[in-house]
């Protein structure tokens, strides 16, 4: 029997391989006399690492968690807890993933529905 992963789960994955993708793209960028060049560069890397941090950011609670899962009941509140952190920060992650809908492996149940994707603001 085979289980299906988490769409979550294929998300992260995808968001990985393409920050992969981006900084071998900037690394391979040989700026020579343009200043342009060498700033596009710094910035794709520094925005490669800043999507790291997130991901790393996402994950946190799990690992805070630590050993709470040795005992039944620390088992139940340490799952509980990351769960409703992680819920609470998948939409960010979830958004790092829209940034790259024209890549062909993304996948079109990804994108938003329309009336969800950007709410009205409320109004006083």
């Amino acid at each position: 029997m085979t289980t299906m992963r988490d769409d979550f789960e294929v998300k992260v994955e995808f968001l990985v391989a393409r920050l992969r993708e981006d900084e071998k793209a900037a690394r391979a960028l040989k700026p020579g006399k343009s200043a342009d060049v060498a700033q596009l560069q710094a910035r794709v890397l520094a925005d490669v690492e800043t999507k790291r941090r997130l991901l790393s950011w996402m994950y946190e609670p799990q690992e805070k968690v630590g050993d709470w899962g040795d005992s039944f009941w620390g088992g139940v509140v340490g799952r509980t807890i990351t769960s409703q952190w992680m819920g609470f920060r998948q939409p960010v992650i979830e958004e790092l993933v829209l940034s790259y809908a024209d890549h062909p492996d993304f996948r079109p149940q990804w994108l938003p529905i329309e009336d969800d994707a950007h709410p009205e603001p409320r109004r006083p």
